[in-house]
């Protein structure tokens, strides 16, 4: 489920009930609207009618796309043409010209709640041989020769609280990150299912709360992520794939009944993110400083891209570093950081063979990719730990600690003490950046004790 509503390009249509073995066609979203206003409605009906049938339209088709009511019960399609379910779609046949130069002019805006993001479930049918709560198409024929204006004969159907805003075009994409989510990971598909989760555990209070919603998914994540599966019959370990990424989504959209015209809602704030979806210039912070770190990485083994500053800061030099990445691994060079320039470079930067010095002859640590965080468990762990111990050595605010490989509170009190120390944010997390600077630490102790 995106953040926000969007216009997809193109729309998949199942020509039958959900589970009909029938053929499904993609078509383009705008030819779509065009082809159910002309299946549902009568281009002799007045213009005020139809654009309001149009309006409620457009909003409930884009309702099923934001919700992926379809794609999260497991389905191949966005959306059916059985009027039981969706609304009326007839594949290849004539498009009304009245009908469609007004699918034209409106056919990117959609009805939305004030202060709500999600589109409209916009309810309606024929008003004669059916009934409904929502808009009667019929009924809006008579209200139009009243001379109301669309707005006014949407409202008089859907209430006063209604808005009517305009959304972007761009391909459809499922909300899935494309990777399991598990303990270690830091991205904001972790951010966006803890958020989830939580709204969840209102209705389902056995699922532990988790705090804070960061995207870091540690112990507390894992948790909730396994009593989530256990309550609705997923294999329980704690591992986000697909199945249950889209059984959160599904019982998400249940519980906020977004698919029905009183939805509790999706409010900016839930859809507000710690974690940035793209990294561009002018950003500064910790994201940044681990981008120049695995760029920096990888440039000491590749000469086409440039080592640079770890300064938080996304100026030029990390603009034209990330352009230089992009060009070698074959992708756009926009000098924006997004999902799939991401994990291009985490790949490049595992598979550098770290045991064959870089072109300068200078000595690169290997942090793992993955952030450690309360729960994890790996030789990565046991290696922190050893770190951690030799500095506690110099360092008295730093406990010892057990170099067991798990990593538990008293590890995250000692990382936390690190932190403090050398004025990092103290989160007692162990990204890689954070990795590197403890066994540089601890190695700067080594050689100076010899």
């Amino acid at each position: 489920m995106p953040d926000f509503p969007y216009i997809p390009e193109t729309i998949t249509v199942h020509l039958g009930r959900p589970d009909d073995p029938a053929p499904n066609v993609t078509v383009p979203f705008l030819e779509y609207i065009q082809n159910v206003a002309s299946s549902e409605l009568y281009p002799t009906w007045p213009e005020n009618a139809l654009r309001a049938n149009i309006y409620a339209e457009i909003s409930f088709a884009l309702n099923r796309i934001y919700t992926e009511w379809y794609r999260s019960r497991g389905y191949d399609f966005d959306i059916t043409n059985s009027t039981a379910y969706d609304q009326a779609f007839v594949n290849n046949r004539d498009i009304f010209s009245n009908v469609a130069n007004i699918v034209n002019e409106i056919f990117d805006q959609y009805l939305a709640r004030p202060g709500y993001v999600q589109p409209l479930f916009a309810a309606y049918c024929d008003g004669r041989r059916v009934q409904c709560e929502g808009l009667s198409q019929w009924g809006t024929v008579d209200l139009a020769e009243q001379g109301l204006t669309p707005y006014e004969i949407l409202t008089h159907y859907y209430g006063d609280n209604l808005d009517i805003r305009t959304a972007p075009i761009r391909p459809l994409v499922q909300s899935y990150p494309g990777h399991p989510l598990r303990l270690g990971d830091v991205e904001v598909g972790v951010e966006i299912m803890q958020q989830r989760l939580n709204r969840i555990s209102n209705n389902y209070p056995a699922i532990p709360k988790i705090y804070p919603v960061n995207g870091v998914f540690d112990l507390n994540t894992e948790n909730a992520v396994k009593e989530f599966q256990r309550i609705f019959n997923l294999t329980p370990d704690g591992i986000v794939g697909p199945a249950t990424w889209y059984q959160i989504t599904s019982v998400y959209n249940a519980v906020l009944r977004l698919a029905e015209l009183n939805a509790e809602g999706v409010t900016l704030q839930d859809v507000s993110r710690e974690l940035p979806y793209t990294l561009s210039e002018g950003m500064r912070g910790d994201a940044i400083r681990l981008l120049q770190f695995f760029l920096s990485a990888v440039g000491l083994y590749n000469d086409e891209v440039p080592v640079i500053a770890v300064d938080g800061i996304f100026g030029p030099d990390t603009k034209n570093a990330v352009i230089a990445f992009q060009n070698y691994a074959g992708m756009t060079p926009d000098g924006i950081v997004g999902a799939n320039t991401w994990s291009a470079l985490l790949n490049a930067y595992e598979e550098i063979k770290w045991q064959q010095p870089p072109n300068d002859g200078r000595a690169v640590v290997p942090p793992p990719t993955q952030t450690l965080v309360l729960g994890s468990r790996s030789e990565d762990v046991s290696r922190l730990q050893g770190w951690l111990n030799r500095i506690a050595e110099e360092y008295p605010q730093i406990t010892p600690i057990p170099q067991t490989g798990y990593y538990g509170e008293m590890t995250r009190d000692a990382v936390m003490a690190f932190q403090q120390l050398f004025g990092l944010p103290v989160t007692g997390n162990v990204n890689p950046l954070v990795f590197y600077y403890i066994e540089l630490t601890a190695n700067n102790m080594n050689n100076a004790g010899q």
